[in-house]
């Protein structure tokens, strides 16, 4: 294993707490519902959506995009109505002012100095631009679908980021809190790294709670992967 040149990131779980940012977004809306049960279910359609652009049913379509057309199946589900469209489009853009967990601005202003920081995530350029400016995540590039035009884990994604970098996918790594991410990072050839967020999902998560693989690197905080 050779050092790597650039730390590719998931971010929502990973570097972000995206349940208790929803819930906080849907409790300045003043919905009168379990925030954090709307917040599980309004991220519980994410995977479904971008399925049917990874097939190519579906042309690529920004996940703000998707995450909207969430939002108003979410608010069908709990019977929610009556909201304008301001409201809606500031809810949707919760997803923009997500809390970092607490080990991550530091911890990658640390890991900087080792390389090059980037995202490879399913959030849009956008997305990513402006959660990365309010969560205080230090990148130098936001790399991820909008530059694959897919959504992980399909390889092109991994393989657009690297390219987009001009480094060989060996000498990149990429890092993530969900063990599938890491899967399909490695069979790109990429050079992986796991850290648990035990409380992604609450405080009953039972996923991603330890590594499931010999990944290059397992670390129990952003911090750590940079004293490695």
């Amino acid at each position: 294993m050779t050092a790597p040149k650039a730390y590719i990131f998931d971010v929502f779980g990973t570097l972000v707490d995206w349940r208790s940012g929803i819930a906080d977004a849907a409790r300045e809306a003043g919905l009168d519902v379990d925030h954090h049960k709307f917040a599980d279910h309004w991220r519980g359609l994410y995977q479904q959506v971008m399925e049917p652009v990874r097939s190519g049913a579906r042309p690529y379509t920004p996940i703000d995009i998707l995450h909207r057309e969430n939002l108003e199946a979410t608010l069908d589900h709990f019977g929610i109505t009556g909201l304008d469209d301001e409201t809606k489009t500031h809810l949707n853009a919760g997803w923009e002012r997500l809390p970092a967990w607490q080990d991550a601005p530091t911890g990658l202003e640390h890991l900087h100095e080792h390389g090059i920081l980037g995202t490879c995530s399913n959030g849009s350029i956008a997305l990513m631009s402006r959660l990365a400016r309010y969560a205080g995540l230090p990148f130098d590039c936001i790399l991820g679908a909008d530059i694959a035009r897919s959504f992980k884990p399909k390889l092109e994604v991994y393989h657009a980021s690297c390219a987009a970098l001009r480094l060989d996918p060996a000498d990149v790594m990429m890092v993530a809190a969900h063990n599938s991410d890491l899967v399909a990072a490695r069979e790109a050839g990429l050079q992986t790294a796991f850290i648990a967020r035990p409380t992604e999902h609450g405080e009953d998560q039972t996923i991603d709670l330890e590594p499931n693989s010999d990944w290059h690197r397992v670390v129990s905080t952003i911090g750590e992967l940079a004293s490695r």
